[in-house]
């Protein structure tokens, strides 16, 4: 399956939502401590992956997103607190189209909401999370309550006004854009946790991840004690998705530099299967929505790979 290097060490791919084989993967000079970002978009062909667009910034890139409304439309998360809006359709000079910067600290983490396909989210090392429309000049609502940085967002699947977010306070907290506090608030582990997602077929199950090197799923109507917890990582848990074609299948991303994949309904031995095509910190991961089975990582190693989850790398 397809590689390619980036220039700087990556830290979000993400599959369009509308072409099954362009991705977009957002990359920082010197591993994100300091210097310029590229956000890079790529053609999967029959010769290999290629560039067909690239914007340079002056700081790093720590996430990226594709709008689920129009199918140029790409989101970056900078360093210095910005959101950039791209138009990959046009060229380098005529971007970004705007940029929202209203974070205090790093922008690390973005969602576009699947149902309300004109809003989006952001988070933040400032300790909130922001919601966001195109249309506006500013943000259309601040979520404060976590107490350290908020590494990761993301909209539930089923409900449009529901998202999660995750948290370096080591709580996972469940938010109604109706309501003005949380509505859950989950001591997901005993460290920080930089992951978490939702079951795309049950609205009531979200898995984390964390520093403590495990994954755990809840049913969040149950939030007194984790369903699984699933061990194998030898580091940090950077990223956990759940497959979009799955009800069982979690994929994995690790400071350890491997990818694995979960098996959540065979609890004595969820470990399916692990890669180490990476030579340096795994941090980006998807699951593409269109190719079922599809995965892409990215690493500090500068390397992106797309595979089958039946395959090697």
């Amino acid at each position: 399956m397809p590689r390619c290097r980036t220039g700087f060490n990556g830290y979000s791919v993400r599959f369009s939502p509308f072409h099954g084989g362009r991705l977009a993967v957002a990359t920082a000079q010197n591993f994100g401590i300091i210097g310029n970002g590229r956000q890079h978009v790529f053609e999967m062909t029959p010769g290999g992956m290629v560039e067909v667009a690239a914007f340079d910034t002056l700081d790093g890139l720590y996430d990226c997103c594709w709008s689920e409304a129009n199918e140029n439309i790409l989101l970056s998360a900078s360093g210095d607190g910005s959101i950039k809006v791209y138009d990959v359709s046009m060229p380098p000079q005529a971007n970004p189209l705007r940029q929202f910067k209203e974070h205090k600290h790093e922008c690390c983490s973005l969602s576009w909401n699947l149902h309300k396909r004109d809003v989006f989210l952001s988070s933040s090392w400032d300790d909130t999370i922001k919601l966001w429309s195109l249309d506006q000049p500013s943000s259309l609502r601040t979520f404060a309550g976590h107490t350290y940085c908020v590494y990761h967002c993301a909209w539930s699947p089923a409900h449009g006004d529901v998202f999660l977010s995750a948290s370096g306070d080591t709580t996972v907290k469940l938010w109604d854009v109706r309501q003005p506090a949380p509505t859950l608030n989950l001591p997901a582990h005993a460290y920080e946790v930089l992951t978490a997602d939702w079951c795309k077929y049950n609205p009531c199950m979200i898995a984390t991840g964390s520093v403590d090197k495990s994954i755990k799923i809840w049913d969040v109507r149950q939030p007194g004690r984790e369903m699984l917890t699933m061990h194998g990582h030898n580091y940090a848990v950077r990223r956990v998705l759940w497959s979009p074609h799955s009800e069982h299948l979690i994929a994995s991303a690790s400071y350890d530099m491997t990818v694995k994949l979960w098996d959540a309904s065979a609890a004595a031995r969820p470990l399916v299967r692990s890669w180490d095509h990476h030579t340096e910190f795994a941090v980006g991961l998807d699951w593409s929505m269109l190719v079922d089975g599809l995965l892409a990582s990215a690493g500090w190693d500068e390397q992106v790979a797309v595979w089958h989850m039946d395959q090697a790398p």
